[in-house]
C-alpha cells in the first residue's frame, strides 16, 4: 500500500507537539510493515537544523491563492530510522520564520494563506512527484483543506482517481477558525461556505472542513473517539462527529522504543531493564536529584511532571494542591515545562518557599525530560482532556508509575490500581474521574502509599514494564484502517459527506 502523509511537521525536521512524534514514527513503522510511505511538509526554519540532508529536486511550481499566484519549489530528505522519503515545500516568506505557527503567544496572522499554500501544494506534489498514492492522511487543522481539494477539484484527474482520504485529529481543540474572507484564499466556491461544511459561526473553519469532506475520519485514541462525539469534548464540532461516527474511530499513538529506552538512553547516568531496574533506577534518582538541587532522599517518593503548563494539563489542580504537600508530605516534586504566566508565577513562587522539595524548571529539556522519566518515582499527568499522551507511555517503560485523569488515551493506557486489579496483575498505574483537586490530592496519597509496600509498586512498576506500545502495533491498526477506507471508497465511487445535515 502506498501513503502520503501530509503534516504541518514531523520529526525530526520540526516539532512543536505530539502531532511531530507521530508524523515521524507512523511513516517509518509502516515501510517496516513492507507498506510504501512518505511525508510532506513545510519547509520550516528548522528544517535548515534538523541534522539531516534537506536538497532541492529542481521542481517548482505555482498555485493560486486567493487572486494571485504563489510560487513554491519541492525539497527532499529522508526519515533516518527508516529511509522514508519526506518532501518539504518550500516558499520561505510563508515558513522562513523563528516558528511555525506564531510568535510571542501571538498566532501569524497569514496562517490561513500559510495552509491554505500548503494544502494546494501537497495536491501539487502528487502530480510533480509522479506519486502512485492510494490512501492520503492529512492531520489536523492545517490539512484540512486537503480532503476537500481531493474531492471537489482532484478526485475525476487522473492520477488522483481512487485515491482515499483519511484525516486524524490529534486535539480538537485547534481547529484553525479564520474570518469568512479567507474562504476567497482557499479558491473554493462560495457555496461551500455554509453551516453543513466549511462555515462555523460565520468563521472558516478548517477542522470542520476535514470532518466533513475526510472519506475516513479517526483520532489518537479509542476513547478520546468517542468522547469527542459529546459536548464535553467536542469543542463545539460534537454535531459533525457523531453525524459522521460511522466513518470515525480511533487508534492508540506508539511511541518510539529506540529513542525512549532506559537500557539505553543516552540523557541517563545509568541504564536498566525490567530485571536491572533495582540498580539502575535508584542510581538514575540519586543523579536527578542532585542535578536539581533536592535532597538525595532515596526513599522519599519524586513525583515528576513534564508538559505545557496549561490548565488543559490540569496545572490549576497540581497548584491547588501543592502548598498543602509541600507543606505536610514528605514527597519531592520535580515540574520541567512552560505555558500560561499564571502557573509560572505560582510554581516558581512554591520552589522558592519549598527548595528543598520543588524543583521547577520553565523550560523545555528534552534530555531533562528524559532524566525525570528515569529518576521520579511517579509520574503526574492530571489533564483534563487529553487525546492519547504519550508521556504516560514513556513512564511506563521507565518503570515509572503514572497518576493521571481517566479522560482519553490517558483511559485506554493506564488500569487504575485497586484490590481487583492489583490482584490480576493488571494494574499499571493510578486514576481518577473527577476533574477537581480533592480527587488529584486523594490519587497522590494513594500512590505514595503504595510506594512505602514494596511489594506491591514492584508488582505495579513490572506490569507498566511489560505493556507494548511499539508504533509497530499502532502502524497494523492504522493499515486495517487505510484498507478498509480504500475500498470502501473505491467501492462507492465518492469521498466524504460534503452534504452533511450535521449541526454546527
Amino acid at each position: 500500500m502506498k501513503i502520503l502523509v501530509a503534516t504541518s511537521e514531523a520529526v525530526p525536521f520540526a516539532k512543536t507537539g505530539g502531532l511531530a512524534d507521530v508524523c515521524g514514527a507512523l511513516p517509518a513503522a509502516l515501510t517496516r510493515l513492507g507498506h510504501q510511505a512518505a511525508v510532506i511538509l513545510p519547509a520550516y526554519r528548522q528544517t535548515r537544523y534538523c541534522g539531516l540532508d534537506v536538497h532541492p529536486l529542481g521542481i517548482d511550481f505555482i498555485v493560486p491563492i486567493g487572486s494571485k499566484t504563489v510560487a513554491g519549489r519541492l525539497l527532499e530528505s529522508r526519515l533516518p530510522s527508516s529511509g522514508a522519503p519526506v518532501y518539504l515545500v518550500q516558499q520561505e516568506p510563508y515558513y522562513d520564520r523563528s516558528e511555525l505557527y506564531g510568535e510571542n503567544g501571538h498566532d501569524y496572522v497569514d496562517n490561513c494563506e500559510r495552509f491554505v499554500f500548503f494544502s494546494r501544494a501537497v495536491m501539487e506534489a502528487i502530480r510533480l512527484l509522479d506519486l502512485e498514492v492510494d490512501v492520503l492522511h492529512a492531520n489536523d487543522w492545517q490539512t484540512g483543506l486537503i480532503p476537500a481539494y481531493l474531492r471537489i477539484e482532484y478526485r475525476n484527474l487522473p492520477r488522483y482517481r481512487g485515491i482515499a482520504s483519511l484525516y486524524t485529529i490529534h486535539n480538537m481543540a485547534f481547529q484553525g477558525q479564520f474570518w469568512h474572507w479567507d474562504m476567497l484564499l482557499t479558491g473554493l466556491d462560495w457555496k461551500y461556505f455554509n453551516w453543513r461544511q466549511m462555515e462555523y459561526f460565520g468563521k472558516l473553519n478548517l477542522l470542520k472542513t476535514g470532518l466533513v469532506f475526510a472519506d475516513a475520519i479517526n483520532t489518537v485514541s479509542p476513547r478520546y473517539a468517542q468522547e469527542i462525539q459529546t459536548p464535553q469534548f467536542g469543542c463545539g464540532l460534537e454535531g459533525v462527529l457523531e453525524h459522521r461516527r460511522d466513518a470515525l474511530s480511533g487508534i492508540l499513538n506508539g511511541i518510539d522504543l529506540q529513542q525512549w529506552n532506559p537500557a539505553a538512553d543516552p540523557h541517563l547516568i545509568a541504564h536498566y531493564n525490567a530485571e536491572s531496574i533495582a540498580r539502575g533506577k535508584p542510581a538514575c534518582k540519586a543523579a536527578l536529584q542532585s542535578e536539581l538541587g533536592l535532597p538525595g532522599r532515596p526513599r522519599t517518593p519524586l513525583v515528576g511532571m513534564v508538559g505545557r503548563l496549561t490548565e488543559q494539563k490540569g496545572c490549576d489542580l497540581v497548584t491547588q494542591v501543592l502548598p498543602e504537600w509541600l507543606e505536610t508530605a514528605d514527597v519531592q516534586w520535580a515540574m520541567l515545562g512552560k505555558g500560561e504566566p499564571r502557573f509560572h508565577e505560582a510554581l516558581s513562587e512554591l520552589a522558592r518557599r519549598f527548595p528543598h522539595k520543588l524543583a521547577v524548571r520553565l523550560e523545555y529539556s528534552e534530555a531533562m525530560a528524559h532524566r525525570i522519566e528515569a529518576g521520579a518515582d511517579i509520574f503526574l499527568m492530571p489533564s483534563r482532556f487529553e487525546p492519547c499522551g504519550l508521556s504516560q507511555m514513556y513512564s511506563l517503560r521507565y518503570g515509572t508509575v503514572p497518576v493521571v485523569r481517566e479522560t482519553g488515551g490517558l483511559a485506554d493506557t493506564i488500569v487504575d490500581a485497586n484490590g481487583q486489579t492489583l490482584a490480576a496483575g493488571a494494574a499499571t498505574g493510578f486514576s481518577f474521574r473527577e476533574d477537581k483537586a480533592a480527587a488529584l490530592s486523594e490519587t497522590l496519597r494513594r500512590a505514595c502509599d503504595a510506594y512505602r509496600r514494596p511489594e506491591v509498586w514492584e508488582r505495579l512498576v513490572a506490569a507498566g514494564m511489560r505493556l507494548d506500545f511499539s508504533w509497530d502495533h499502532s502502524a497494523r491498526e492504522y493499515v486495517t484502517l487505510y484498507e478498509q477506507t480504500l475500498a470502501r471508497t473505491r467501492r462507492s465511487g465518492s469521498a466524504g459527506a460534503p452534504e452533511s445535515l450535521a449541526a454546527r
